[in-house]
Parts: structure tokens; C-alpha cells; sequence
């Protein structure tokens, strides 16, 4: 049996009583949303940025876990942070993103409102090749034994604009920091649990209440805009939308991560000035496996 080479990354910053649970995106790593949740918990929040299962170790690691997996890792997070404060705000980065849909669709009551970053349902960037884009199709392939040695190989400009960063960052995950800047393409097997995962949020997005923050570059090169419209759309929940003009794909990271910061700080202070203390609830994941 091939040993893991997972390397534990989440990070945890104490604040006050609201908390933020922040969720990386596929492939990605928590490091990917320390800047904001730094600037969060200078905000007076308490920060969660959780791990994903499977994520920061090897490719190996990573196709031993399913969106499931992802979801239960997700809402064992939500049940640590929940422990500590009295209000749970998520934001999420790509993937991250329809995860924390997830959230607030499975858990509505645990789910004060949600920063919805470079959300993904769709990998339709202007960077995706043709065949990429067809990936939506790789649920059925997978699902046949066919071609699950593959990869779609992360290319330039790597979802970040500002050079300095892309740099630094581009340089870790090729260099193999895996804990530090993720893995540097998504293999065929996880992207087809992606898109069941993303299937399965998409025809649910109407049963999300929690106020929406929607950010989302305006020339992202991963996933369009047409994501953002999607959520606003579909969601049963008050939205509101900034777009970023100085950003691509990983805006946690990118040049405008001080935008993402203010706006989201400001957004769940607004919330919190209209919400009365909740009152202590038994454990989510106990809740959930009882589903």
C-alpha cells in the first residue's frame, strides 16, 4: 500500500464569536485563502481555513477521495468551528465555492451567509482548451475505466494576473509544494467527481437561503462569468455581485485580495447587525450521518 504523503496545512485563527469557515478549491490547498482569512480575522472573525480530503499530498492521495469525501470533510469542519462561535459564515474558491453551496443546502440553519469566490460550475475560461471543456462528459468516461491515468495540466497565466504572485506561486506547485500551492493538474477521476458534485448543487441552488457575496473576475480565465450569473439567478436568497477588473481566476491570492477582504468583512458585518444570537444545535456531522 502506497503511504500518504498528505501534509496537514488547515490553519485557525481565533477571533470573536462570528466565524468564517473558508474552503479551497480542487487541487488547491488551504494556503490558497490564508491572505483573506487573515485579513478576516483582523476584522474580529474567527477563521477556519480547513483542508480538504485528500488534498496537499500526492495525486495518489487525492484519487483515493470522491466529492463525498469532500463533503464530509467540509461539514466536519463546519461542526469544529461551530464549537467556538456563535454565528458560521463560508466563503469558498472554485470548487471551495459550490462546497460551500453545499452547505447551506444541506444545513440551512448553520449557514449565515455565504462568499461565493470564482465559483465553478463550469470550466469555460478563456485559458480551457477545447477538450477540457468537454469534461462534464468525464463522469460517464471515468465511470467506463477509460482513461483514468490522465491529466488536464494547469497552464499559464495559472489563474493569477499579478506577476510578482503568479511567480512565487506557479513556482511552488511545479516545484512539488503540493501543501503550499496545490497540485499542478486535476487527474481526469477527481474532475469527473467534480462535475457530479457541481450536478448535484446546480439543481439545488434554489434551496439556498443565506445571503450570497459573489465575487468573481470579469476576465477570468478558468471559469467565466457566466458562473456568477448562474447563482444569482437560481439562488432563493438576497445576492450581491462585484465584479474584479484587475484579477484572474484565484482572486483570494491576486492582485484585488484586499477588495475580496473589505467586501466580504463588510458583507457579514451587515448580516450580523440583523441577526439574533443563535442558540447551541447537537453537532452537524452527527446530524448529517443520521440523513
Amino acid at each position: 500500500m502506497t503511504q500518504s504523503m498528505i501534509k496537514q496545512a488547515d490553519f485557525l485563527l481565533r477571533g470573536g464569536r462570528a466565524g468564517v469557515l473558508l474552503i479551497h478549491g480542487l487541487t488547491g490547498t488551504p494556503a490558497e485563502m490564508r491572505f483573506v482569512g487573515k485579513g478576516l480575522n483582523r476584522a474580529g472573525f474567527t477563521v477556519y481555513g480547513m483542508q480538504l480530503a485528500g488534498h496537499c499530498g500526492s495525486e495518489a492521495d487525492l484519487l483515493k477521495t470522491g466529492w463525498r469525501d469532500w463533503t464530509t470533510s467540509v461539514r466536519a469542519a463546519a461542526d469544529r468551528l461551530r464549537r467556538d462561535v456563535d454565528h458560521v459564515f463560508v466563503g469558498g474558491l472554485s470548487m471551495g465555492s459550490v462546497l460551500a453551496l453545499n452547505l447551506a443546502i444541506e444545513a440551512p440553519r448553520w449557514v449565515d451567509g455565504l462568499g461565493l469566490y470564482g465559483s465553478t460550475f463550469f470550466y469555460d475560461g478563456w485559458t480551457i482548451p477545447r477538450l477540457a471543456r468537454l469534461s462534464f462528459l468525464l463522469p460517464l468516461v471515468c465511470g467506463m475505466g477509460l482513461f483514468r491515468q490522465r491529466n488536464f495540466m494547469e497552464s499559464f497565466p495559472y489563474g493569477i494576473k499579478d506577476e510578482r504572485i503568479r511567480a512565487r506561486i506557479a513556482g511552488a506547485m511545479l516545484d512539488g509544494q503540493s501543501e503550499a500551492a496545490g497540485l499542478p493538474g486535476n487527474p481526469w477521476p477527481s474532475l469527473a467527481e467534480f462535475h457530479k458534485l457541481a450536478w448535484r448543487v446546480r439543481a439545488r441552488l434554489h434551496e439556498v437561503r443565506a445571503p450570497c457575496l459573489i465575487m468573481h473576475a470579469a476576465d477570468d480565465d478558468i471559469a467565466s462569468v457566466r458562473n456568477a450569473r448562474l447563482i444569482e439567478r437560481r439562488v432563493s436568497a438576497p445576492t450581491e455581485t462585484v465584479l474584479l477588473n484587475d484579477s484572474y481566476h484565484m482572486i483570494t491570492v491576486d492582485g484585488e485580495r484586499d477588495k475580496v477582504i473589505a467586501r466580504s468583512a463588510d458583507f457579514f458585518t451587515r448580516i450580523l447587525a440583523n441577526s439574533p444570537l443563535r442558540v447551541p444545535r447537537p453537532p452537524l456531522v452527527a446530524a448529517a450521518s443520521t440523513a
